[in-house]
């Protein structure tokens, strides 16, 4: 079952996911918020797999309240799956900043948020509809003009070949599934090269390893 807390100002939204969330059997909404300060406090307490966070709200906004929730080690297990009405860069990089998971429009088809849920609790990619690599790339352009990157060897010394291999893949966007067919593995045996991957890049989730991916020069912005 995985459990989802909502955080919206408004309450007409947050009775539309909850009645979409809570119809499926796997599914389950343990609470909701209706700002970001009571979203970290409900987040503390309920302990969910997942945080639906809207990005505009009152008293503290949802890219802050995902901040503090991912850099809480008590909610390791907590993935943010970022949400807003605006498909506009910044708020997309401050999400990826502050450790979201995905970001979702508003307006995304029923079926989609289901998967958007699934997909990200189960840490397996980086769900962004309509918002493209293209907003991966800036992010990491943005990035780098800000501060100096890291040389390759800082963050990559540790993989071996295969695992530097895979991590391109995950870049690139494709799921386990797909990188055991490229480079002709079994599913299991991609999954668990991915999961080496988190442990030593000390990454959260996918969408990290993604990021580390372009920051390190293994995929090259525009390639591909």
């Amino acid at each position: 079952m995985t459990r989802v807390l909502l955080a919206d100002d408004q309450g007409l939204v947050r009775a539309g996911f909850r009645a979409l969330l809570d119809a499926q059997p796997d599914i389950e909404v343990t609470g909701e918020a209706a700002d970001g300060t009571e979203a970290v406090e409900l987040a503390r307490r309920e302990r969910p797999d997942i945080v639906l966070m809207d990005v505009r709200m009152p008293r503290e906004n949802g890219l802050e309240a995902t901040r503090r929730i991912t850099t809480d080690p008590a909610l390791a297990g907590t993935r943010e799956l970022e949400n807003s009405s605006y498909e506009l860069d910044e708020y997309v990089f401050g999400a990826l900043r502050a450790g979201a998971s995905g970001f979702l429009l508003k307006d995304i088809d029923p079926p989609d948020l289901l998967t958007a849920v699934r997909v990200v609790a189960g840490g397996e990619a980086l769900l962004a509809p309509r918002l493209t690599r293209r907003l991966i790339e800036a992010f990491i352009e943005q990035e780098r003009a800000a501060a100096p990157s890291v040389t390759e060897g800082d963050r990559l010394d540790e993989l071996t070949p295969r695992e530097r291999e895979v991590l391109t893949l995950v870049g690139r966007g494709l799921s386990n599934t797909e990188i055991a067919d490229e480079l002709i593995l079994s599913p299991l045996t991609a999954k668990t090269h991915v999961a080496r991957l988190f442990n030593k890049l000390d990454a959260r989730d996918r969408a990290q390893l993604v990021v580390i991916a372009y920051e390190t020069g293994l995929v090259v912005p525009g390639e591909g």
